[in-house]
């Protein structure tokens, strides 16, 4: 089945065996075999045609494309192939501690490129520096990311938010922050408004102004993380007005001078 899908997708795109292979960094050879049924695809590869079709994998070893009607094909490439409700194969790589509990993994900087493709892979996950915070639900999963750049403040640059993974994405709140891992642009955090009903997208905004808002195809969104908090080396500062603080001060010196008038020492009582 496998083989006849990626024959079927293949020539859709007119494209011929070497040059999908040198695109997907592949041999001929073993993407001919893939196609005449020879050898069987590994996850890390299904991956590759998952991405490069824009279609889930669970399609690619479910469906029989030789079987498809034009109008299957279209929605096929044009309508959400994404599993919006988490309900079929969608690989999430994940670590367990000692004792069998799923750790959080830390998406360093350096890593944050390869997360795109690395996402599902085990091996890619399982380098990532793991922790514990044990007043997070032990029933959920969740991740850290790094946080780049100053459309999200307070969270500010350099930052790292602990994200809990959303399974269905019609849950999505709108006005929530999420981080959104997207085909295009990696890892983003961003205000999310729920879009899938209206034209099958989500809407992504800043808090800081300056930003203007986007909208991303649910079919471009690789993973969906609900922020549950951050983690940051700087200290959020407070200003003040000039005036509000010279308010503040006269208000706390006249509460000392009134302590000062009504406080009776022990030994004059």
């Amino acid at each position: 089945m496998i083989g006849n899908n990626l024959k079927a997708l293949r020539k859709s795109k007119k494209i011929s065996q070497e040059e999908l292979a040198n695109i997907l960094g592949l041999t001929r050879s073993s993407y001919s075999g893939y196609e005449n049924g020879v050898a069987e695809p590994n996850l890390q590869n299904l991956i590759k045609f998952s991405d490069f079709y824009k279609i889930p994998i669970d399609k690619l070893i479910k469906d029989n494309f030789s079987t498809y009607t034009e109008k299957q094909w279209n929605e096929l490439f044009t309508g959400v192939s994404s599993d919006i409700e988490g309900k079929k194969l969608r690989v999430l790589a994940t670590t367990v501690n000692q004792d069998d509990v799923e750790n959080i993994e830390l998406v360093p900087e350096k890593a944050r490129a390869g997360y795109t493709t690395g996402y599902a892979d085990p091996s890619f996950i399982s380098v990532l520096p793991t922790f514990q915070l044990p007043f997070l639900r032990k029933d959920r999963k969740y991740r850290t990311f790094p946080i780049k750049g100053d459309s999200m403040p307070p969270v500010s640059d350099g930052s790292y938010v602990v994200a809990e993974y959303v399974e269905n994405w019609n849950t999505v709140r709108d006005g929530y922050p999420y981080i959104v891992v997207t085909k295009d642009d990696g890892i983003v955090f961003k205000i999310v408004y729920n879009r899938l009903k209206d034209n099958q997208c989500f809407q992504l905004c800043s808090t800081n102004p300056f930003y203007e808002p986007y909208e991303v195809h649910a079919n471009h969104i690789v993973e969906i993380w609900k922020f549950v908090n951050y983690i940051s080396s700087d200290m959020p500062t407070t200003e003040f007005k000039e005036s509000d603080l010279t308010k503040a001060i006269l208000n706390l010196q006249a509460e000392v001078k009134h302590l000062k008038n009504v406080y009776i020492p022990p030994s004059k009582k």
